[in-house]
């Protein structure tokens, strides 16, 4: 390999070499809070190291491993989230569980699998990539192993996510039987001349059903709202960014390079998952009296709006689906990170029913507007960037005459904004005399810093999107392998 390599495989470099360093470290010196100051730094400096992988991409490092621009962009919003996230574990820990170094060896893992799969140009790299993610995601998710419903969680993540392992091997089985390459610069004249074969067709519809188990997409997301319940809110604020979002990074390529919006089965089937998960996630979240299975649900219907620009394309759809990630991601870190605060009040589990925050506002103006905002940039309401991030999903839509779809997506958001409008009304509500609230802790200087900056982003984007579109717009450029 050349120095060429190298330097453009910079992050992923930085972060491997970081999760080895640090195993090795806390077997000679077990302190959390040296593993959490690694951690920040290792990722920041992975963060950073995106800037030198800049001016060698576009670059195919090997067979496996593809830099470009668009993985590029994708790194950075994995990384960005992360680091933010994390900012959040030591606090959660003090409380919850008091010996953490593992976890943050898990979590540089679990981002080195993410950044693997937004890489990948080929099947084995993918694989290798989700199943380093869910590795580390099983042991995350229940770290916290005196909460029961943390253990319970995290064996029904293991469970689900071997069933979709197993299909997408399936899938990619019968790929190569028809096609003799997992490459997928190989695959892509074969897949686009058409004249598909059943057997290619059956491959292409398993590995879209792996894809859809990863991704919680109706009917295959049975397990997100036990998963996001059980685990400790910071860990599901990493599950409904950067883990979503790299695996739908890779899902944008294959379907714009392959063109399997354009082909009429594929095109079926896509079309029909939006549906039924905007609408099967939007109805469940009408019940739901559980913070963080509703939000469980909201992310549900989030991935269907953002299959509108995917079967749309056209020149507008990859770049909406890259602004609308970054949205999201920015938006999830603000619900989760208020809820992690919130849930320091408790020893075991977070605080999580919906009457826990009944007149937050009295108590905690701040935290209270910080979740609020993050609602409201969900619901698509302006001024915040998910206005914007809905807009131009739609815009995508109406571009390329789907309008049908559309129209579905704007009814999904206006059943949407009842039960978010439903939380905001908890959060300002009187209190009542005769009831015992959770104690809201004081918040510590590392998780206001955070929650500000990325609230200041949510309002920033949200008045002015141009910076952050044209970064999506240039990322989005060249969608190829």
């Amino acid at each position: 390999m050349t120095s060429s390599n190298y330097l453009a495989l910079l992050p992923l470099i930085i972060t491997g070499y970081a999760a080895v360093a640090l195993s090795v470290i806390v077997v000679f010196w077990r302190d959390s809070r040296a593993a959490y100051g690694f951690t920040l730094l290792s990722i920041a400096a992975a963060l950073g190291s995106i800037f030198i992988a800049l001016p060698h991409a576009p670059h195919m490092v090997t067979p496996l491993i593809r830099i470009d621009y668009f993985s590029l962009y994708f790194d950075g919003l994995v990384l960005v989230g992360s680091f933010f996230i994390a900012l959040f574990y030591q606090e959660y820990f003090r409380t919850h569980e008091k010996r953490s170094e593992g976890f943050y060896i898990l979590l540089l893992l679990s981002v080195l699998g993410m950044l693997a799969i937004a890489s990948s140009a080929h099947f084995a790299s993918f694989f290798l990539g989700i199943e380093t993610l869910s590795v580390s995601l099983y042991g995350m998710i229940g770290y916290t192993r005196r909460f029961r419903p943390s253990i319970e969680a995290s064996m029904k993540y293991l469970i689900l996510a071997a069933v979709s392992s197993a299909f997408l091997l399936f899938g990619i089985a019968l790929v190569y039987v028809d096609f003799g390459t997992m490459d997928f610069l190989r695959l892509t004249p074969l897949i686009t001349a058409g004249g598909l074969t059943l057997t290619s067709y059956l491959g292409l519809a398993m590995i879209i059903v792996g894809f859809a188990f990863k991704l919680a997409i109706v009917p295959f997301h049975m397990w997100s709202p036990d998963v996001y319940q059980g685990a400790p809110a910071p860990v599901t604020s990493l599950i409904a960014t950067g883990s979503k979002g790299a695996v739908f990074a890779l899902l944008l390529r294959l379907v714009m390079v392959w063109n399997l919006n354009n082909q009429r089965t594929t095109y079926i089937i896509l079309a029909a998952l939006a549906v039924a998960t905007m609408f099967g996630g939007n109805l469940l979240a009408l019940l739901e009296t559980n913070v963080k299975r509703l939000l469980a649900y909201s992310s549900i219907a989030q991935i269907g709006y953002i299959m509108i620009p995917l079967i749309a394309g056209g020149p507008r759809g990859p770049v909406s689906i890259a602004f609308f990630l970054a949205s999201y991601v920015i938006t999830t870190i603000i619900a989760f990170g208020t809820i992690t605060i919130f849930s320091r009040s408790r020893e075991m589990g977070d605080v999580e029913n919906l009457s826990d925050y009944t007149g937050l506002a009295l108590r905690r103006p701040y935290l209270a507007a910080l979740l609020g905002a993050s609602l409201l940039s969900l619901t698509g309401l302006p001024p915040t960037v998910g206005f914007f991030a809905k807009f131009y999903i739609f815009t995508a839509a109406a571009q390329t005459g789907l309008w049908w779809l559309l129209i579905v997506g704007m009814v999904n958001s206006g059943i949407a904004i009842f039960y978010y409008m439903r939380v905001i009304f908890v959060l300002y509500s009187h209190l009542a005399e005769s009831d015992v609230y959770p104690e809201v802790p004081p918040q510590r200087p590392a998780s206001t810093i955070a929650l500000t900056i990325t609230t200041l982003a949510l309002v920033f984007f949200g008045i002015y999107p141009g910076p952050l579109f044209h970064l999506a717009q240039a990322a989005m450029k060249i969608v190829r392998f």
